[in-house]
């Protein structure tokens, strides 16, 4: 900067544009809030003081940008209101109010997702679209909505998906997955590519105006609420948007990984959709290998763990520093703040390896500490179950306690796809893939708070091109059944297929009947195909029944190694009553899956440790009921929930 640029930036007098977060909470336990005020010159700022009871300012940090300034108050003591906050600059002072909330409840009475649930997973963009839904929304940068491109916006919001909540209490799920909100304001580019799917954050306190507000979204989950339904909030500390105001004018040198890259690939005319146009500034851009074992490895190499969590993820999400205190203590409030401000029941963050290992320990820990009984999932997509088992709070794998309550079961969705296109019961293929997954549960301290999965926003859908429901019964039966939180994926319950062979929009299609125009409503019985609705009745079934199973949400799970091809697994729970603690109730679940393209015979006498006496027990799918003092003919593929 020149001395002429640098006495005209000392010249013009500050102003206050923005402070993050805009207002916090009074009988928080960490007592300390950090405001981030933001706005040209503020940096100049000398002294910051407040006369509002049980407030104190504890430290007031300026880093490289003159418009960036950190005012760190101590409100142990404050009761709500709202302060006057004077900022003593050389030749005047700035005044602006801010407000302490009170908080709906204390943090240890909300309750996070956990084994009785089963999460439903969503793209709000590719859901439903709100009656009163517009376009285009002043100030976002150039976009389209055009549901002819698999990778661009189609239009759904936070209305559409309001408008549906009946559809999923008579489905049966019990939670709501939303991938990321937040506003994500890129500009489309010409070859069609934009971040409907939301994981480019420009903003970390701001609802994307084309899904609604941030009042629209309280009030959705508030609604969800009033349905018995919770809501988890996709978030993401890894990386933000390459269009977010940090990238244009970092508040320190270090705010990203690689941050050299930024100004001169803005100045070299790099689409940071996708990191065309770089030509020799190519080499100051590190980009991640995408191999997460480095981060656990005791062997890894340096470079290899810097590809890893500093490289970023596509050019166009900037790699955050999390070992920056104001950067991660700015992101931790974020968290606090959407828990507070809109009620959101867990967190999934995104990409949990990548990001710097120690720091997101210390955000989950004090998470635990402020919501005990709150949960958060990281995604950890290793399939080995010994990568994963690391990941999770209490694990005596790892060097460092991660605090993450709940980790995703990649191995078991790794199996259990390879298993589905193997017709055999070979001790290594078929349903054998299924049962040694699960052999490695003792790797977990909390196996039932491990999420499972058949397909999600990132995979091909567990159909794949196909229409094969007997296999899909299976998956199901066994997600629903086994000793895990499961979560499903939207359009799942309709036999909704693809691949991402040409591109992820394939797997993230529209939900039939939730934008206008549509010529199908599969909201609806008589908007479903029959195939569709004999998959839908089969799994609301399935998943009603499993809300009243304590076998299944609370009980002990024992597996039997496949038996000519057939798997079964028990779930098992004694029920003693309040009045009569000598009088035990053994509930028991036995599902049974024929893994093979023929028919089977289930030898009863087998499995007579978990069936003992029991002669009759009833299949919750069919509502048929088997005689157990018998063998039972399995048909090809056949599936069967037994309860006794």
């Amino acid at each position: 900067m020149s001395a002429t640029t640098l006495c005209a930036a000392k010249a013009k007098k500050p102003v206050i544009d923005r402070i993050d977060p805009a207002f916090w909470y009074a009988g928080m336990k960490n007592p300390q809030v950090q405001l981030m005020v933001y706005g040209p010159g503020i940096a100049q700022v000398k002294s910051v003081t407040t006369d509002y009871p049980g407030v104190r300012v504890d430290s007031v940090v300026a880093l490289d940008s003159p418009n960036y300034l950190f005012v760190y108050l101590n409100v142990r003591e404050a009761q709500p209101g709202e302060m006057t906050l004077q900022l003593q600059l050389p030749k005047t002072t700035l005044k602006t109010n801010y407000t302490l909330k009170q908080r709906e409840m204390k943090g240890e009475e909300r309750r996070g997702f956990d084994i009785s649930d089963v999460l439903y997973l969503l793209m709000p963009d590719r859901f439903a679209q709100g009656m009163d839904h517009s376009k285009p929304i002043a100030g976002l940068n150039v976009y389209k909505e055009d549901r002819t491109q698999p990778s661009l916006r189609h239009g759904g919001d936070m209305e559409g998906i309001r408008q549906h909540l009946d559809y999923f209490t008579d489905l049966g799920v019990t939670a709501l997955w939303f991938t990321p909100v937040l506003e994500n304001n890129a500009p489309d580019t010409e070859n069609g590519f934009s971040t409907y799917h939301g994981y480019a954050c420009t903003d970390y306190y701001k609802v994307d105006p084309r899904f609604g507000s941030n009042e629209q979204y309280r009030q959705l989950i508030s609604d969800c609420h009033k349905r018995g339904l919770k809501v988890v909030m996709d978030m993401i500390f890894n990386h933000c948007g390459f269009e977010h105001p940090w990238v244009t004018d970092m508040p320190s040198k270090d705010w990203f990984n690689t941050p050299e890259w930024l100004s001169e690939s803005k100045d070299n005319g790099v689409d940071p959709m996708t990191g065309f146009g770089q030509e020799k500034k190519e080499s100051k851009y590190l980009q991640t290998s995408y191999k997460l074992t480095p981060v656990l490895d005791p062997y890894a190499a340096d470079v290899d763990l810097k590809e890893t969590t500093e490289g970023w993820f596509v050019p166009s999400m900037p790699d955050l520093n999390q070992h920056n205190p104001h950067l991660m203590r700015y992101l931790i409030q974020n968290s606090k703040w959407w828990i507070e401000y809109a009620g959101i029941d867990g967190i999934r963050m995104d990409t949990y390896p990548y990001a710097f290992r120690e720091p997101m320990a210390d955000w989950m820990r004090e998470l635990q500490e402020e919501y005990p009984n709150f949960n958060t999932v990281g995604e950890t997509w290793v399939t080995e179950p010994g990568y994963t088992a690391a990941w999770q709070k209490d694990s005596q794998l790892s060097t460092r306690n991660s605090y993450l309550k709940t980790v995703m079961d990649f191995s078991f969705f790794d199996k259990l796809n390879q298993a589905k296109n193997e017709d055999t019961d070979g001790w290594w293929k078929g349903m054998n893939r299924i049962y040694n997954s699960f052999v490695y549960d003792y790797l977990y301290p909390n196996p039932s708070s491990v999420l499972a999965f058949i397909e999600n926003h990132d995979t091909d859908r567990f159909l794949g091109a196909g229409r094969d429901s007997l296999m899909l019964k299976q998956a199901l039966a066994l997600l629903l059944t086994v000793n895990r939180i499961p979560q499903l994926y939207y359009g799942t319950e309709i036999m909704m297929n693809g691949t991402k062979e040409v591109t992820d929009g394939n797997v993230r299609k529209d939900f039939p009947g939730g934008f206008p125009g549509d010529t199908q409503n599969a909201f609806t019985r008589e908007g479903r195909t029959k195939a569709q609705q004999q998959m839908f009745g089969w799994l609301s079934r399935l998943l009603h029944w499993r809300q009243g199973s304590l076998a299944v949400t609370r009980g002990t799970m024992k597996q039997f190694i496949p038996y000519n091809g057939v798997y079964v697994i028990a779930r098992q729970y004694e029920d003693r009553a309040l009045d009569a603690p000598n009088h035990v109730v053994q509930m028991n679940v036995l599902t049974v899956l024929n893994g093979t393209g023929k028919e089977a015979t289930m030898s009863v006498k087998r499995y007579a440790e978990v069936i003992g006496s029991t002669t009759r027990a009833k299949d919750i799918l069919t509502g048929r009921y088997y005689d157990l003092s018998k063998d039972l003919q399995l048909k090809p593929r056949q599936s069967l929930v037994l309860e006794f």
